[in-house]
């Protein structure tokens, strides 16, 4: 990786049902200056979901042959199933024009942390655990006791939130994506962010970096 970066990598951690999926196509949506990195994955494809959208939904050959060819920045076997974070996405932050979003578990985010130490990473807690189990029961897209695993990783994974930068409470969705919305805004008014964007103009100004 090169000292200078042209966007900023945002790395968004959650328990499953904590709305961070969601929250991520909201903010999509309002900002057309970041784009999301689609892992791959071998888990089978929801109802709603598309390949190439929402993940490279791959066979379990195909993911361990790019694993074992060093493709991953991260790798993880979550739930029974392989989770990756290919190489390309984040190596080509210097020629993207748009901020990068990349949605992953605690495992993942440490790994991508320790490459990439610029990286913002922001945490989305549940307002209870009683809350996210009722929102587990409510998508009805898992058994009660896939559901009650779940419940179980997202213990130890909320001990995680105290490593992060930010975090924000999910407990009403409109204020959560106001919040993740300013957390994105406020970090491109950073000084090395400024410099890169307005170089022309900091150097007029005698400004250097």
């Amino acid at each position: 990786m090169t000292n200078t970066i042209n966007n900023n990598l945002f790395i968004v951690t959650a328990p499953s049902g904590s709305g961070k999926s969601s929250l991520i196509k909201a903010l999509l949506k309002d900002n057309e200056s970041i784009s999301m990195s689609i892992s791959y994955t071998t888990r089978k494809p929801r109802i709603s979901e598309k390949d190439r959208v929402d993940y490279h939904f791959v066979s379990v050959e195909d993911f361990l042959k790019m694993r074992n060819n060093n493709e991953f920045i991260e790798w993880a076997e979550v739930h029974n199933n392989f989770y990756g974070t290919h190489k390309s996405v984040v190596n080509n932050r210097n020629i993207n024009t748009s901020d990068i979003v990349i949605e992953i578990d605690c495992q993942g985010s440490d790994q991508i942390k320790n490459y990439y130490p610029d990286a913002i990473r922001i945490f989305i807690l549940p307002p209870s655990i009683e809350e996210l189990r009722k929102r587990l029961i409510l998508r009805a897209l898992d058994s009660m006791d896939i559901i009650e695993r779940r419940l179980s990783v997202a213990k130890n994974e909320i001990m995680h939130a105290r490593d992060y930068d930010y975090v924000i409470i999910n407990s009403d969705f409109n204020l959560a994506l106001s919040e993740i919305n300013y957390i994105i805004k406020s970090t491109r008014l950073r000084f090395q962010y400024q410099y890169i964007k307005n170089k022309n103009l900091f150097n007029k100004l005698g400004i250097t970096n």
